[in-house]
């Protein structure tokens, strides 16, 4: 009996789901050692969170509308949706989150100001939410290698 989790045809054998959950960890994990750059050593809280190079967000949606064109065709509905959703996604990542990081940063210098003069106690909000388009587009990049190397590769690509 087939089951949802049946190892030739269930949820282990979507490759798709799985180049892009790959795409997504790789990505997360890059992130610790990416900041070496601007930090001077590894940061392993952003194996989890927001931001950062290269854009895990952008590269699991990549690699599954890679996935689905290799799997579905160029030309299908299905990868029209993937690359929609990818785009509505990765525009998210760079601009709508972007800017609520850029205005937590603001809001934390005044919050910083009021609680020197003893005004306000001092809470800060996360400021990095968003990514550069640089970072966008390293995670888009990874996502679509990720994709052609396990889905690609297997439909003779």
């Amino acid at each position: 009996m087939k089951t949802m989790l049946s190892p030739d045809t269930g949820l282990f054998a979507n490759r798709i789901l799985w180049s892009s959950a790959l795409a997504w960890a790789i990505a997360q994990t890059l992130k610790v050692f990416t900041c070496v750059w601007s930090e001077g050593k590894p940061d392993w809280s952003k194996i989890v969170g927001p931001g950062g190079m290269p854009s895990s967000h952008s590269a699991f949606v990549a690699s599954m509308s890679m996935g689905v064109g290799i799997q579905e065709g160029w030309n299908s509905a299905l990868f029209a949706i993937a690359v929609g959703f990818a785009l509505v996604v990765m525009y998210d990542a760079a601009g709508i989150r972007r800017a609520a990081g850029e205005q937590a940063q603001v809001l934390n210098h005044l919050i910083e100001r009021a609680f020197r003069d003893g005004r306000l106690e001092a809470t800060k909000m996360r400021e990095l939410l968003g990514h550069t388009p640089l970072e966008v587009a390293m995670g888009a990049l990874l996502g679509i290698a990720v994709s052609w190397l396990m889905i690609g590769r297997a439909h003779g690509g």
